[in-house]
């Protein structure tokens, strides 16, 4: 890992530390969850179902009522399309990427259960657990390893091979938070690899069929049978709900990108992983998140991802209560003299908005550039 100015180098029997305490700030967590926690998520299925009723309400009064009613349609559109993303965000964010985590598998409810819970995107909820659950959570930030690095579109780090292509991400960039659902719903078939032969065209088949049966249900639900049930009045119903995933996709990218693409934000070799302690695991996690400022009512809309080093640092803990875990956590960084990296999010999204212009050219990381100074002194 690197060492900065703005972290210190641990010894081993310092990193042994580290872990151990924050593995304790873990454990107190553990210890008091309860139904407290319960009634939180409780209330959250609660809000995904009534701004979603509201907002698509909303939207079929504009499209019919609309049509007799002078000056009706566009509020009551403006309307829907606000509630009808909030609860997309919040069912995304809050729920379906915190369940999935399995941050409420201790309720023993089947409606909550980590392992099945199926959110409202095109994506699946089983490749979403392997490539982010795992893959990512596993490997946060390991080069070769964590496929969220980019999503296989974008060079946001000197230590990624330059290739012309990427001159062209900062239109690419905008097209993928535009449509950034149905980029996780292809992130698991790895196009690439079958572009290049390297996975058959049956394989590719059998990989798409579920990817394909979830993307046809979302489809039809929100462009087909909701719009339907305006009749002749579909258009505005349909346009309603297009613009709805749109606002959820740009904010969840936006959110997403800030969390490991900030500038502080460190990628890290294949090679530094082999034989990882708990505390170097650790320090992996905080050299390659970042958090968002903003109180209570950003922590609900990102789904506590505004604490997204609590987040990886312990991703099956219920997420409302990382605010309360974070108070710790930055304590525990500030005594071993880690950086614990947070902004504000115009602050930390320009900088992910900096790392896609910048390393759109060819560059070189830090420890190359000096090299080469050196050697050309």
């Amino acid at each position: 890992m690197t060492t900065t100015t703005r972290n210190r180098k641990l010894s081993p029997d310092e990193l042994d530390s580290f872990g151990r305490e924050l593995d304790e700030v873990r454990a107190r967590a553990v210890a008091q969850l309860g139904q407290r926690d319960a009634d939180y998520i409780r209330r959250i299925v609660a809000a995904v179902r009534w701004t979603g009723l509201g907002g698509r309400l909303a939207l079929m009064i504009g499209a019919i009522g609309g049509a007799f009613v002078s000056g009706l349609l566009i509020p009551a559109w403006i309307v829907g399309v606000l509630l009808l993303a909030l609860s997309k965000i919040l069912e995304n964010m809050e729920l379906g990427h915190n369940v999935m985590h399995g941050q409420y598998d201790w309720m023993r409810d089947p409606h909550l259960d980590g392992k099945t819970y199926e959110w409202d995107i095109v994506a699946t909820g089983d490749n979403w657990r392997k490539t982010h659950n795992y893959q990512h959570h596993t490997w946060t930030n390991v080069r070769g390893m964590d496929d969220d690095i980019g999503y296989g579109l974008l060079r946001l780090f000197p230590e990624q091979r330059w290739r012309p292509f990427y001159l062209f991400q900062p239109i690419v960039a905008v097209i993928f938070a535009v449509l950034f659902e149905w980029g996780v719903a292809i992130q698991d078939l790895r196009l690439g690899r079958w572009w290049y032969g390297k996975i058959s065209n049956a394989q590719m088949r059998k990989n798409f069929r579920p990817v394909g049966r979830k993307m046809a249900r979302q489809l039809i639900k929100d462009y087909l049978f909701f719009p339907l049930l305006a009749g002749p009045f579909f258009l505005p119903v349909l346009l309603g709900n297009i613009v709805a995933n749109v606002l959820r996709n740009l904010w969840t990218y936006t959110v997403i990108f800030c969390g490991h693409f900030t500038a502080d934000a460190e990628t890290f070799a294949k090679e530094s992983v082999k034989n990882e302690s708990r505390g170097h695991w650790y320090l992996r996690q905080l050299r390659g998140s970042s958090n968002l400022t903003g109180g209570r009512l950003m922590d609900l809309m990102t789904g506590n991802l505004s604490h997204q080093i609590e987040h990886h640092f312990f991703p099956d803990i219920p997420a409302h209560r990382y605010a309360a875990m974070a108070v710790d956590v930055r304590a525990i960084c500030a005594r071993y003299g880690q950086h614990y990296n947070t902004g504000s999010l115009p602050r930390q999204f320009g900088q992910v908005v900096w790392r896609i212009l910048r390393h759109a050219l060819p560059s070189r990381p830090p420890v190359k550039r000096a090299r080469l100074a050196r050697s050309s002194a």
